[in-house]
């Protein structure tokens, strides 16, 4: 391959993407625009919890109870019932997420020595919310006890756990969106991106003259391949910087580890999109086969949202052929953990081998013939 007529094809394929303003508009304005749309948007904090409580006892025990609620910050009280039938109607409606139901005799079994049963009724439509909130009302509940004082005897347990959670001590679920969402959104533009390729030249009529030239069919994948490449690893950079300033993702890795690992990620998504490109020798197919074969994917089988550990094995093994999985592993490394080449060179090594299947298969799917 001869470096000077690559270059000559990568200034080509430049100066084509400056008189397309969708696809600048592609590369340029739309990672970012994501990457803070789906930042705010995708979250799965769960701190305001609607609240109802039908309080039967009305006492200043039953009252303090409910207020431990609020004060804990997860809770917010929308509704006092009157009537333990009206739980249903407050659940059914979706006015209220979560029913606390304090008996009648809530304050003299408490008085008495005994245990007094209260009801926390949770509308498990949404799983996830349902799961933390009574992971919170049991919290809630257990200090609510600590706090009781029976006979003169304060109830302390025993043995009082201290954990403490690594990398994400608040367990902020931006943490752990941010670096996957650099992951997807890089790994769907990159094949949009390079999916237009080839395919335009057939289109336009233009691959006529580029067969006529002595350039290689290595030279014009890695010319048009350049490009594109250089775009990618802006928008990374850019990400890096939303993620850290915008919304606080700690950094606490090697920007060079992290550009080399994106490098080789991005020549993976790049080669996949040209080959298809290649391929079909369609614009309007070679787009709909890359959104369907890098966006699914991305989304649900890259580890981004989905823990991989709790898919099925048939699935789990097909994850070990996108390179997302790969580079998800790689930013929240990098991101959260600050990890260096001794850990993550397998997911390296992964990559640089999916990157030349890519561009090895384009290589040779290409033919500088005219049919």
């Amino acid at each position: 391959m001869t470096l000077r007529r690559a270059l000559a094809i990568a200034r080509k394929e430049t100066l084509q993407l400056r008189r397309d303003p969708r696809s600048l508009a592609l590369g340029f304005l739309i990672p970012p625009f994501l990457i803070v749309f789906f930042g705010y948007a995708i979250t799965f904090d769960v701190d305001d919890i609607r609240l109802a409580v039908w309080d039967a006892d009305g006492t200043q025990a039953s009252v303090r109870l409910a207020d431990a609620f609020v004060a804990s910050g997860y809770f917010r009280v929308v509704d006092r019932l009157e009537r333990y039938p009206d739980v249903t109607e407050v659940l059914q409606s979706g006015e209220a997420l979560a029913v606390l139901a304090i008996p009648r005799g809530f304050a003299r079994d408490l008085a008495a020595g005994g245990a007094s049963p209260v009801q926390l009724l949770v509308d498990g439509s949404d799983a996830n919310t349902a799961t933390i909130a009574i992971e919170y009302a049991q919290g809630i509940a257990s200090a609510y006890s600590r706090r009781v004082t029976l006979g003169g005897r304060d109830l302390r347990p025993a043995l009082v756990p201290n954990s403490r959670a690594w990398y994400n001590p608040s367990l902020d679920s931006r943490n752990m969106v941010v670096p996957g969402l650099v992951a997807v959104i890089i790994s769907i533009l990159a094949a949009l991106l390079t999916a237009l390729t080839i395919a335009r030249e057939w289109e336009r009529g233009t691959m006529e003259q580029l067969v006529s030239t002595p350039v290689t069919r290595l030279e014009i994948v890695a010319g048009k391949l350049a490009p594109y490449l250089a775009i990618g690893l802006f928008d990374v950079v850019l990400a890096v910087g939303i993620g850290t300033l915008l919304f606080e993702v700690p950094f606490r890795g090697s920007l060079f580890l992290l550009v080399a690992m994106t490098t080789v990620f991005l020549l993976s998504a790049l080669g996949f999109g040209m080959f298809l490109s290649a391929a079909l020798k369609s614009q309007v197919l070679a787009t709909q086969f890359a959104i369907v074969a890098t966006y699914l994917p991305a989304l649900l089988l890259s580890g981004f949202i989905f823990a991989i550990a709790n898919m099925p094995p048939v699935l789990q093994l097909a994850t070990y052929l996108f390179p997302a999985r790969y580079y998800v592993t790689v930013t929240k490394a990098i991101f959260l953990k600050g990890v260096g080449i001794e850990i993550l060179w397998p997911q390296g090594l992964v990559l640089t081998l999916l990157a030349s299947l890519a561009v090895v298969a384009t290589v040779a799917l290409f033919r500088k013939e005219v049919a």
